[in-house]
């Protein structure tokens, strides 16, 4: 299939967290397929498994490629973000460390170790498994200018495997342009994220943008397959699974009006509550609703 790319960004110019004051290195309409070349979380500065990681520039964790302006955006609309392709590098790198991670007290040594892309495939330590690349950090610019290494309402590093290619997320948009930005890709990466690491990679991104107007979302949301996910982070697992229950309960009361004892029940036979990432600042959760309960954009509506 032969399709036309309207704009091209490359990776070197890149921001480490979603600030408004950041000048974008380009603007995009809506419509326009964009492709997007990322670093990787460590800023392409680990590249072997023999490398030490204290040799690594910590300051530049999780570099995101933007910001870019969308033009038609303005606070208070639903950035539309199509993730049309994702394309990484054939090698990456999984990495473990103490005190990194959620069994981070069991770890006594540093250790890198390479993960192969072939085949539809990724090899590491001589097991392969389902190649399933995704997006790290995707976001937009907010008020309280978090590191892209943090997820939050605007995005960042929201760690979400359905975050792939053929899903659409929603942002909320503070700012005029959005003010987009993405990067750490993975080649693959399991619920849980246990180790702090998944298959972390260079690559490129190919998306499109559309707006919709006056719809943001009170957290980031993702349609993929026949499921639409609220994804909510919070400074712990707990209080993740508490804000996730109250915004769903509320969306789904708002959207059938029905009172708050019937979403609550309502919610107990359709809402999956699953776990993203476990080891960031912020841990993340995601709800799932089925489709065909709720489109996504009535899922907007009702949690504005």
């Amino acid at each position: 299939m032969v399709y036309r790319l309207d704009k091209i960004f490359d990776d070197s110019k890149v921001f480490y967290k979603f600030d408004p004051e950041i000048p974008p290195i380009g603007r995009v309409l809506p419509g326009e397929r964009t492709r997007i070349r990322t670093r990787d979380c460590f800023s392409n500065q680990l590249v072997d498994e023999n490398q030490q990681l204290s040799s690594i520039d910590f300051s530049q964790v999780n570099p995101a490629t933007g910001p870019l302006y969308i033009e038609g955006t303005e606070k208070g609309d639903a950035l539309v973000v199509h993730i049309l392709k994702i394309i990484t590098a054939s090698s990456g790198l999984v990495v473990s460390l103490p005190g990194e991670g959620f069994l981070g007290e069991d770890v006594k040594t540093s250790k890198n170790r390479r993960c192969l892309v072939r085949d539809n495939f990724v090899e590491i330590a001589g097991v392969k498994l389902p190649y399933r690349p995704m997006i790290g950090v995707i976001g937009v610019a907010s008020s309280d200018k978090h590191p892209t290494g943090v997820p939050g309402r605007s995005g960042g590093n929201l760690d979400t495997k359905y975050i792939t290619e053929g899903a659409t997320l929603y942002l909320p948009v503070e700012y005029s342009g959005a003010l987009f930005g993405v990067g750490d890709l993975h080649a693959a990466m399991a619920d849980g994220e246990v180790c702090v690491s998944g298959c972390e990679v260079r690559g490129e991104v190919e998306l499109e943008f559309s707006v919709l107007k006056g719809l943001a979302p009170a957290w980031p949301v993702v349609e993929y397959g026949n499921t639409n996910y609220i994804i909510v982070s919070a400074g712990t697992l707990e209080e993740s699974l508490k804000e996730a229950a109250r915004t769903t309960v509320k969306a789904l009361s708002k959207a059938f009006s029905i009172d708050w004892n019937d979403a609550y029940m309502l919610s107990s036979l359709v809402a999956d509550f699953q776990i993203s990432q476990l080891v960031d600042p912020k841990k993340t959760v995601r709800v799932g609703i089925p489709s065909s309960v709720i489109r996504a954009e009535d899922l907007l509506k009702a949690m504005r």
